[in-house]
């Protein structure tokens, strides 16, 4: 991905655990997380969960798609659209939310978190 994982990386989940090219919620030592697999790519990222426009834990519901080159998931309240791998914002350059490292070894899907 495009953080490299500084050897803090948790085992999350097997990568049959997730669903092709959607969101799902993971409570990652008490950090909720949105996971987003894209098949194609065979690549996981991995966002916070929360939303700041709608001050909702929802990412994980939203739509996976692309504006342009950047890989994204739209919000399923306000519609904002958030780059895959690294949290910003493209419709409001002052909002970022936090985007992790992630890996995929031997099948399992493991993430970094800041410690």
């Amino acid at each position: 991905m495009a953080n490299e994982l500084n050897g803090n990386e948790i085992d999350i989940c097997a990568l049959t655990d997730l669903t092709d090219n959607a969101g799902t919620a993971a409570l990652v030592n008490d950090v909720q997380v949105a996971l987003f697999y894209i098949k194609r790519t065979e690549q996981v990222f991995a966002l916070s969960n929360y939303d700041p426009f709608s001050e909702a834990n929802v990412l994980s519901r939203g739509i996976i798609g692309s504006i342009g080159d950047e890989l994204v998931v739209a919000s399923p309240i306000y519609k904002q659209h958030f780059n895959l791998e690294t949290g910003q914002c493209l419709e409001d350059e002052k909002v970022s939310i936090p985007a992790y490292p992630t890996q995929i070894i031997n099948g399992r899907v493991l993430i970094g978190l800041a410690s």
